[in-house]
């Protein structure tokens, strides 16, 4: 069983940053990925980012040359590090893990955190 546990996130002005950093424990395999999904009220959910243990990535092309994401394979962690924030990334985001899988791919992911509150304003 993994756990995700994620720290980060708050209120930001339009043009800020943040870094959502998420921590996970359990059988490596079974977070060879690890990502970032969001969601916001009213809309589908969104795969943002991903990362596998090898350092392949994967960014949506929403926040392409906005947002990068890193692992920390010794500490099994992850962290998402947004910049150039706009109000439409206004969302919860989730941490999420799972086995080996295309990079690209936002299905296969076991096992999701609790979510943390990401907040532009305007």
């Amino acid at each position: 069983q993994v756990q995700l546990v994620e720290s980060g996130g708050g209120l930001v002005q339009a043009g800020g940053s943040l870094r959502l950093s998420c921590a996970a424990t359990g059988r490596a395999i079974d977070f060879d990925r690890m990502g970032w999904f969001r969601q916001a009220p009213g809309k589908a959910r969104e795969f943002v980012a991903a990362i596998n243990r090898i350092r392949s990535t994967y960014i949506a092309d929403s926040v392409k040359g906005r947002f990068t994401i890193s692992r920390d394979n010794a500490k099994n962690t992850v962290n998402l590090q947004m910049n150039s924030l706009k109000p439409e990334d206004t969302a919860v985001y989730y941490c999420a893990a799972g086995p080996a899988r295309l990079i690209s791919s936002s299905v296969g992911y076991d096992y999701r955190g609790q979510g943390t509150q990401v907040t532009v304003s305007s």
